[in-house]
């Protein structure tokens, strides 16, 4: 039986890093996307990092029974989407998946393909750093969203508390200081999942 390693962590953990590394070194894992109606990011490509799409397309999933688990966020640029679709993607009798979300979406799919399936890769970073880090990212873009960040720090405060991830089972953390040792650690696990079956 396959498994679903599930990447997430706060805004500017690394998170996207460690997950593009994982896929490029275990290309053995097959990979899922996720859909969201936000805008894309400078250096995002529709189809990598998530399926670009529309809020009609959310509302077609909705109608055909295929939405798994949608999130919304009211940002300071209107509410942006971000679900999860049963199209096909995940079949595991036949394979082990990387997938990168959030707390909230690693609960809702751990309740549609049961706890046993998912295998949590929790990234975190000391809020100081994880600070800077968001900061020199948004400078880098064409346009920042310095309220946007803002508001994303410290909501990602509230989502990821201890209480929330302890109701998810959620007990290792994979500390991303350096980038590395970081995924060396979790490269490790993810062979010993895959070496036992279990």
């Amino acid at each position: 039986m396959g498994k679903i390693f599930y990447v997430m962590g706060k805004s500017a953990s690394g998170k996207d890093t460690i997950y593009k590394q994982l896929h490029a070194r275990m290309p053995e894992l097959k990979t899922v996307r996720m859909y969201t109606t936000r805008p894309i990011r400078d250096g995002e490509t529709d189809g990598v990092e998530y399926f670009f799409v529309d809020d009609g397309r959310l509302e077609q999933c909705r109608e055909n029974g295929t939405l798994i688990e949608c999130r919304t966020y009211d940002t300071v640029y209107g509410p942006w989407n971000y679900f999860t679709v049963d199209d096909g993607q995940i079949d595991l009798e036949h394979g082990f998946y990387l997938v990168m979300g959030t707390l909230e979406s690693y609960e809702k799919m751990r309740l549609f393909y049961g706890s046993e399936a998912l295998v949590p890769l929790y990234i975190h970073v000391e809020d100081g750093l994880r600070l800077r880090r968001a900061l020199e990212r948004e400078e880098q873009q064409k346009v920042p969203r310095y309220k946007e960040m803002c508001r994303r720090f410290l909501a990602d405060e509230e989502d990821f508390k201890l209480e929330n991830l302890e109701r998810c089972g959620i007990e290792k953390w994979y500390q991303n200081v350096v980038l590395e040792d970081c995924l060396k650690e979790i490269i490790d696990d993810i062979g010993m999942f895959m070496g036992s079956g279990k």
